[in-house]
């Protein structure tokens, strides 16, 4: 055997036993103590091993992850980057009020909770900068672009974009509209098309690297009295048609990513 294939063997097995060493890592995140059972039994719709992989997510990464919300994948990114990477975390400001003080102080309250947490850095999502520029890996969003319809998104992806390095990534997950929805239509049901994500992810400079189908959900006919709120968890229909919406299941979504050049 030539020395040029020993090489290359032995480049495959270090390559293997990496994504391996990953994967049980994330693994174990996602199998942690901390994580609630309610949360847990999202996973067969949120699919977070593969989402996460499909993010190019390594725990040795510093990771903005941006408005989110209760905490769900905080509770994964948290012990996943505790060791050797950093999670800083994007939330409500709470001086405005309401139901965004009140989120914001109830996510306070669990990153309090436990130890799990304590290297975890909260900032506002309003703030003007979210790192140092250049010093972030990966910025993560989930099912959050409809919230940002307006001025806000292109605040918030601007400041996304000059956080990560060169080469860093932005990886979205995001409710589905059919094509051709208006963006009022967005603003109204929750679901907004691929063709405008992509394009206001574009319009600060991203460049889209791949999509993927991997939370997808072909029962979700987008056509719901209450939006995409419909549906499981938020089942804002309460007792009417409760079952049917339980078995569609959450919603239809994209997963792209995208990368600063």
């Amino acid at each position: 055997m030539t020395v040029l294939k020993i090489k290359s063997i032995l480049a495959i097995l270090m390559s293997v036993s990496f994504f391996y060493g990953c994967s049980n890592d994330l693994s174990e995140a996602i199998n942690n103590e901390v994580r609630s059972g309610t949360n847990i039994a999202r996973d067969v719709y949120r699919n977070p091993a593969k989402t996460l992989s499909f993010f190019r997510l390594r725990s040795d990464m510093t990771v903005i992850e941006l408005s989110p919300g209760g905490g769900w994948y905080t509770e994964i990114l948290a012990p996943y980057l505790k060791d050797s990477g950093k999670l800083i975390v994007a939330h409500f400001n709470p001086e405005s009020g309401g139901y965004y003080k009140r989120s914001r102080e109830k996510f306070e309250e669990k990153i309090q909770a436990s130890d799990v947490y304590e290297k975890v850095t909260i900032l506002n999502l309003d703030s003007e900068v979210y790192s140092n520029s250049g010093e972030v890996d990966v910025v993560l969003t989930f099912r959050n672009l409809h919230n940002w319809i307006g001025p806000q998104i292109d605040v918030v992806l601007s400041n996304a974009y000059e956080s990560l390095k060169p080469g860093g990534f932005l990886g979205v997950v995001e409710h589905r509209a059919n094509p051709g929805a208006s963006l009022s239509e967005m603003k109204k049901s929750g679901y907004v098309t691929e063709e405008w994500a992509i394009a206001t992810a574009e319009k600060q400079g991203f460049v889209l690297v791949e999509r993927s189908d991997l939370n997808a959900n072909p029962n979700d006919r987008k056509d719901h009295p209450a939006g995409v709120w419909t549906l499981p968890p938020s089942m804002a229909m309460k007792e009417i048609d409760r079952e049917k919406y339980r078995a569609i299941g959450e919603s239809d979504r994209m997963t792209l990513l995208f990368k600063k050049p």
